[in-house]
């Protein structure tokens, strides 16, 4: 960690203290002009928390960005008694990545390319996972060639960043090559009772105790980000690697749609969101406001053996999470809990890890604003990997990329996640 980072860290630490040190001069003595005041310090230094968290983020992918383009610039490096500024030997095999980047920086032209760099861009990538296509006809000399897998591991990356319901740390991922339907097999036994046997007596054999399984079907949805472009100029001028640069840009479009389908897509053409999918756990006495005791019904409204899962979690936008950090349980401590980034120690809500999902409503009436459950009850189906594809006359002298997901989800078991929902009016 640089020292940068670890500064606003400590700066962060530091806020969190301070913040929690006003709140708890509010009590019920507290005059009204006063306990305004505090609330007021309190929101604007949790709102400079907020401010550094996003801070940090763009440090640490600055750092990123700024290793890798040191790594690309040490391959690029002709080693000692090198003639050659290209950073491949005579007598060494040109790499995959190496090509694409070029191909990158002439638009596309494949003359400009030597004899090995056409051959690493024709036979780089197996043919299942071949993932641009021409525009124009004419193969990948019109249109282009698979990507780098850095680049889509970097789309992938960015997506989990713009949206939780899109990591397999949250939900169950299912991936699969082919887009063709598939049945998901439910069943809810937890009310069907056992019997006490009685010794020689007949055992009921008359249906009632009977599992009922149903199924509920994962198709596949395509989404894409329409064209990226970025001028011919900053692909031949550019001095870091193009996988951060376009992993980030097709990552943050794919990644917020996706998130917003899986978790309110509404199932019909759309995958049926989390927050859709939901069951009620707890209506709110209030429009715009929740306390400890709701939160508390909600939580024990699903059973235990889902609160018991690895995957157990709260689900609310940073809006709601503003207004319920100022909540404290019946001893007198804070609801969310910031955690230990050195340490690795993720940040809590009521002692459990939660996830922020800017596709959820804010406080509101009639809003359904936090979601808790088991979260590996929901089913996430991806088919096959992010699709890219590469234009060049469409956009000359530009070029343009596009990415495109196929998707669906699923919840499976509805009595495992529930929501809060506020009151009407």
């Amino acid at each position: 960690m640089s020292n940068r980072i670890k500064e606003l860290r400590e700066r962060q630490a530091t806020i969190v203290t301070e913040a929690r040190e006003r709140l708890d001069q509010i009590t019920s003595s507290t005059d009204e002009a006063r306990a305004k005041e505090l609330e007021i310090q309190h929101d604007k230094a949790m709102a400079e928390y907020d401010s550094l968290e996003k801070q940090i983020a763009r440090e640490e992918r600055l750092a990123d960005i700024e290793r890798k383009a040191e790594e690309q610039r040490a391959r690029q490096r002709p080693a000692p008694g090198d003639v050659e500024a290209s950073g491949q030997d005579d007598g060494e095999k040109v790499d995959y990545r190496h090509a694409f980047h070029r191909y990158v920086q002439v638009a596309g032209d494949m003359s400009a390319l030597t004899a090995e760099e056409r051959s690493a861009l024709q036979g780089g990538a197996a043919p299942k996972e071949i993932r641009t296509q021409t525009t124009t006809g004419g193969g990948g000399a019109a249109g282009g060639y698979t990507v780098p897998t850095e680049l889509s591991n970097e789309i992938i990356k960015s997506m989990k960043a713009w949206g939780p319901m899109y990591d397999e740390d949250v939900c169950t991922v299912m991936n699969t090559t082919a887009g063709n339907p598939i049945d998901l097999p439910t069943v809810d036994d937890t009310e069907v009772p056992v019997a006490k046997h009685t010794e020689g007596g007949a055992v009921t054999d008359d249906g009632g105790s009977d599992a009922t399984f149903g199924k509920k079907t994962l198709n596949a949805f395509a989404y894409d980000t329409e064209w990226v472009k970025f001028s011919y100029e900053l692909a031949q001028d550019s001095i870091f690697n193009f996988e951060t640069l376009l992993g980030g840009l097709l990552g943050q479009r794919l990644g917020r749609r996706a998130n917003t389908e899986l978790t309110v897509g509404d199932g019909n053409g759309d995958p049926n969101g989390i927050v859709t999918a939901s069951t009620l756990g707890k209506t709110a006495a209030a429009t715009a406001a929740l306390t400890w005791d709701e939160i508390i019904d909600l939580e024990h409204s699903v059973d235990p053996a889902y609160r018991a899962s690895p995957k157990a979690r709260y689900m609310f936008n940073d809006a709601t999470l503003s207004a319920v950090r100022k909540l404290k349980d019946g001893h007198g401590n804070y609801l969310w809990q910031m955690g230990d980034v050195q340490k690795g120690v993720p940040g809590s809500f009521n002692g459990r890890p939660y996830s922020i999902n800017q596709a959820m409503d804010s406080l509101g009436a009639a809003k359904k604003v936090m979601l808790f459950g088991d979260f590996s009850k929901y089913f996430v189906r991806k088919v096959g990997g992010v699709v890219i594809f590469v234009a060049r006359e469409r956009f000359a002298p530009d070029i343009g990329l596009l990415g495109l997901i196929r998707l669906d989800g699923e919840l499976g078991d509805t009595a495992a996640v529930k929501h809060l929902i506020t009151a009407a009016s």
